[in-house]
């Protein structure tokens, strides 16, 4: 990366190895999160979840996500150390992340499995909120679709990758993909080991592979763009010149205090006879979680005390940020409540639907639903195949057709996607509503941050993206709520028609983006 010493003049544009370096990252981040979604509720059915209650067991991923992205964006604003601004932040989740991944697929009991899914699902994100401040640090107004359209090809290629694992250790390596009642195949184990080494490696690439901007040039960058635009900087962009150190340790011990919790929750529901049986030893392990969790927010909100003039509101400055939000990031929030809305539908049920039907085996214990689940897994690297090749074409339409009617058409193309699932009763030819599902998921991770990164200071990148990712959030933590629900009183219980709901929700999506205002929208990148 260009790093100029005088910190003054436009942000100057990478070269395509520079953006390859600093996307490359979120390969691995993909991998986990993909092998997440496509095995999490395999793994819960294994262990004796019914159908009814995977979304609600579900709910620990965007729970996580909401507590922890708003806190790591804050922080990673707040950051300048020996790696930098954000680069910690992808080091720290990413050690996290591989080892939930190692952990994950050897739970032996469902509560341990729900108690792990927490734990992964804070560490990836802790890892992939920085690297979308990241790209609208490094990059100039003019290269930021490009930048993100970078981080989608590699969120393609890395669940491409994700997906394939199953059925590859299936049909390629010979493992079996069946186990007995309560265990979870060896196909699955493997596929996460692999993972989770690909994870460190990836975003560790990034780490030592890329710099960053240092406060005060960032500050200048942000001042010669203002004034290009002929409007004063939002806040004085001095503030950026002071700023916190580094603090993982708050973080750690509110996670584990968070994760401490929730295993405990999920012990107490397991019939077996336990020490946890006692209801008085329950309740000492509850404070004590609770304990550590309280001790992580304090060392949390002392550290944002301290930032020496930068944050001296502390944590309040978060939810100051929350209710000033820029106009075209209230009008984008409402697109990404549906978009993940839908694509959270796919991840809890994309599973038991296929099983059910398509294949005709609802029970995880045949050998039926078991290639239903590496055949949607391996549908899934078609999807984020065409993800992948979708993410680079976008950088070429969006020169010629602005970023809110690309990502709408796509959005359209995605709902025709889910609504032929219902139609297709060939497992065979699943494939070709996966083209649709695709295209849509490519925009959904890259046209919104492009749009969104434009609007927003960049004092304030990283909280603002992880505000942003609030929406993501919510609509998640409703599907996981409600979705059971639906299925249930609605569709008779059918996890096919979760599908339909999600084409809905796709339609609704693309109504609204034809109402957000792109601002900053630029023709032909360099």
């Amino acid at each position: 990366m260009s790093n100029p010493a005088s910190g003054t003049g436009q942000k100057p544009a990478l070269n395509p190895a520079q953006i390859w370096n600093m996307s490359f990252g979120f390969l691995g981040i993909q991998i986990g999160f993909d092998l997440q979604n496509g095995n999490v509720s395999r793994i819960f059915q294994t262990l004796g979840a019914e159908v009814n209650e995977l979304a609600i067991l579900w709910i620990a991923a965007p729970m996580t996500g909401l507590i922890v992205q708003p806190i790591v964006g804050h922080l990673s604003d707040n950051t300048w150390g020996r790696f930098g601004r954000r680069r910690p932040y992808f080091l720290l989740g990413a050690i996290l992340a591989s080892f939930a991944l190692f952990v994950m697929p050897n739970s032996p009991t469902l509560w341990v499995a729900a108690g792990m899914l927490w734990i992964m699902d804070a560490s990836l994100n802790i890892t992939m909120e920085p690297f979308r401040a990241f790209v609208g640090d490094n990059l100039p107004d003019r290269q930021r679709t490009k930048g993100y359209a970078m981080q989608s090809f590699f969120i393609g290629v890395g669940a491409v990758v994700a997906g394939a694992l199953p059925w590859m250790m299936t049909n390629w390596m010979g493992l079996s993909n069946t186990a007995p009642a309560g265990e979870i195949p060896e196909t699955v184990r493997w596929a996460f080991y692999i993972g989770g080494a690909a994870l460190l490696a990836a975003v560790a690439w990034t780490v030592f592979k890329t710099k960053e901007y240092s406060p005060e040039q960032l500050a200048a960058f942000e001042a010669a763009r203002q004034a290009e635009l002929g409007t004063a900087p939002a806040e004085d962009a001095g503030v950026l010149r002071s700023v916190g150190q580094f603090n993982t340790g708050g973080l750690i011990w509110l996670l584990i205090g968070l994760a401490f919790a929730a295993l405990l929750f999920f012990a107490r529901q397991d019939p077996r006879p336990s020490f946890l049986g006692d209801i008085e030893i329950a309740q000492e392990l509850y404070v004590l979680a609770g304990l550590i969790a309280a001790f992580g927010i304090i060392q949390l909100v002392a550290g944002m005390l301290r930032s020496g003039g930068r944050d001296e509101n502390g944590f309040m400055e978060v939810v100051n940020d929350l209710f000033a939000m820029p106009k075209t990031m209230r009008q984008l929030a409402v697109v990404q409540f549906f978009s993940w809305f839908a694509m959270f539908a796919m991840w809890i049920y994309g599973t038991p639907a296929v099983a059910e039907f398509h294949y005709s085996a609802p029970d995880p214990t045949t050998r039926g639903y078991q290639d239903a689940a590496d055949w949607w897994s391996l549908l899934g690297s078609v999807r984020n195949g065409i993800a992948a090749a979708a993410a680079l074409g976008f950088i070429w339409i969006a020169s010629k057709i602005d970023r809110k009617r690309l990502h709408s058409a796509n959005l359209a193309i995605g709902a025709v996607g889910f609504a032929a699932m219902l139609m297709i009763t060939d497992p065979g030819l699943l494939w070709l509503p996966m083209v649709g599902v695709g295209i849509a998921w490519a925009s959904i991770v890259s046209l919104p941050y492009a749009i969104l990164a434009g609007s927003v200071p960049a004092n304030k990148m990283g909280i603002y993206m992880g505000i942003f990712n609030i929406f993501i959030v919510v609509p998640q933590l409703i599907a996981a709520t409600l979705l059971g629900f639906m299925l249930t009183v609605f569709f008779d219980g059918a996890p096919i028609y979760a599908m339909v709901i999600a084409a809905v929700s796709f339609v609704l999506a693309a109504i609204a983006t034809l109402f957000v205002q792109d601002g900053d929208a630029v023709g032909a990148e360099t």
